[in-house]
């Protein structure tokens, strides 16, 4: 049985409407899809954040829009990162009985025996785009690393096969790899250096981890 959220339709649009709104603990959004008129609305803030807590980002909502009940999935939302809220939510309203594609969360887990040889885990993406039902999108995509060695990879091809859904993301992207641990080179020219010149030194690289 769909978690219910209930919504209220948005009928000001003003600038001023919508920062009251959110003033007030609310955060506005839209409903659309499935043979529905896009509809503005407003839900509680805090109810809405204790609900997603509690079911996923990707479970299927009752949404009961002033007594007008639609199945729904949040599709997208907008956030302000420095106020650390959400600002905007849209969902899409959906039909129980056929497919839909979404975005689902990598979760690795076990500890990579790579990484206890020294190696250094990557993992370039962190969302999966699947397909499925409603009801069958999972909350997240587990991935087994326990086994990946120095210098290996898991891509999308190799979670595909036994799963109650189908994955989109191209075969050869991969999920996550495990990097030969940095070597640093002695550096031994032989030769005297002139006063003031210093050593050649290699440049560091930096990462930057997408969340």
């Amino acid at each position: 049985m769909s978690t219910v959220l209930q919504a209220k339709e948005r009928k000001e649009f003003r600038n001023s409407n919508l920062t009251q709104l959110r003033n007030e603990g609310n955060i506005p959004g839209v409903v659309y899809g499935n043979k529905i008129e896009s509809k503005a609305i407003y839900l509680n803030g805090p109810d809405f954040i204790k609900t997603i807590r509690e079911t996923g980002r990707n479970a299927v909502f009752s949404l009961d829009v002033e007594g007008t009940k639609h199945d729904v999935v949040l599709s997208d939302y907008q956030a302000d990162p420095l106020k650390n809220e959400i600002t905007h939510l849209d969902f899409r309203a959906v039909d129980m009985s056929q497919e839909i594609t979404a975005e689902v969360r990598i979760e690795l887990v076990g500890d990579a025996a790579g990484v206890k040889d020294g190696g250094v885990l990557q993992q370039p993406v962190h969302e999966l785009s699947v397909s499925a039902k409603p009801n069958d999108i999972p909350q997240s995509v587990e991935v087994n690393i326990a086994d990946l060695q120095v210098g290996e990879s898991i891509t999308a091809a190799d979670i595909k096969a036994g799963r109650g859904f189908t994955i989109n993301t191209d075969d050869e992207t991969v999920i996550a790899s495990i990097l030969a641990p940095r070597q640093e080179e002695e550096i031994s020219t032989g030769e005297e250096q002139e006063p003031g010149i210093p050593e050649n030194q290699e440049g560091r690289e930096t990462e930057a981890n997408e969340e």
